[in-house]
């Protein structure tokens, strides 16, 4: 096992960058890649979670903040397409992606709240083993359908007053995917530890094959030559578990919620739907009001499109 350990998103990116750049080149579905097998990625600091990487990968940080939301609300519905509008590519006819984790997370076979059922869990036992979150199902994911989910579930095991969390993935694209995925997966790793009352521990984030595509290899090479900053912690979003599907909403709709954390998310969702809408320097002036590390994203992001 290759282990890669870091206070930040961006330590744990350039570190596996260096490393997966030289992996085995292999030819999945005919697509050429570099491969490390058998990774285990350590963030120590789970709210240092949003990417500052160099010019060469600037992260889409509205897309960040809309796919978390989409997925802790349990939605597998259309609007994610606003704000990443190559998820289109991986649904089906009906305009539904098939691996939506939301669904699977919060109403797994149509009645199972996989989330509550975790956090009663471990409020019931706090010492258990049992706090899994399951994202693949082989009944429909065997079937091939577009959009086969990469990660295959969570674990949350509390210990010493501590809540570590663990995600496994059986496949991790490292430059397009892996900073999306960390930054919804620690969001839920820190909501967690707050309905718990508990201190944040660490994230593991095991994955079977982590990879470079070809087409990225020079880009990727960029990071390296360059001086990689870290990030800082994101502001809190603790926030209460009664109640949370509410704000959940109000979030997604641009509603403020007096939670500074949570408002700087509706914020960031807001400027970037004004952007959408051809509201292009509206949108700069709202994601000029945004602070910390969420609002320089934003504005990186848009640099990027009026650089296309």
């Amino acid at each position: 096992m290759t282990t890669i350990s870091g206070d930040s998103i961006t330590e744990l990116f350039a570190r596996a960058v260096r490393l997966t750049i030289d992996g085995e080149k292999v030819i999945p579905r005919g697509m050429d890649t570099r491969e490390l097998l058998d990774v285990r990625l350590l963030l120590h600091e789970p709210r240092a979670r949003l990417l500052a990487a160099p010019s060469g990968r600037v992260l889409n940080t509205a897309f960040a903040v809309a796919e978390t939301v989409w997925i802790l609300s349990g939605s597998d519905a259309p609007w994610i397409y606003e704000f990443n509008g190559q998820l289109r590519q991986y649904a089906e006819d009906d305009g539904i992606l098939r691996g939506a984790y939301g669904p699977r997370l919060r109403c797994w076979d149509g009645h199972v709240d996989q989330l509550a059922l975790a956090l009663a869990t471990l409020r019931g036992d706090p010492d258990s083993r049992r706090a899994v979150i399951q994202l693949y199902d082989p009944a429909r994911d065997a079937g091939g359908h577009r959009d086969v989910p990469c990660t295959l579930g969570y674990r949350f095991h509390l210990r010493q007053g501590r809540l570590h969390m663990a995600t496994t993935m059986r496949s991790q694209d490292l430059w397009t995917g892996l900073p999306y995925d960390v930054f919804a997966a620690t969001t839920l790793h820190e909501l967690m530890a707050s309905w718990l009352g508990v201190e944040l521990g660490v994230y593991h984030h095991h994955v079977d094959s982590l990879h470079l595509y070809e087409h990225d290899l020079d880009k990727a090479a960029s990071v390296l030559n360059t001086t990689v900053p870290t990030s800082g912690k994101l502001p809190s979003l603790e926030t209460p578990w009664e109640g949370f599907d509410a704000l959940l909403a109000d979030v997604r709709y641009g509603r403020r919620v007096n939670h500074p954390g949570w408002d700087t998310m509706t914020a960031v969702l807001a400027s970037y739907q004004q952007w959408k809408r051809g509201q292009r320097e509206a949108a700069v002036a709202k994601a000029e009001d945004i602070e910390g590390a969420l609002g320089e994203g934003l504005r990186a992001w848009y640099a990027v499109l009026r650089g296309r």
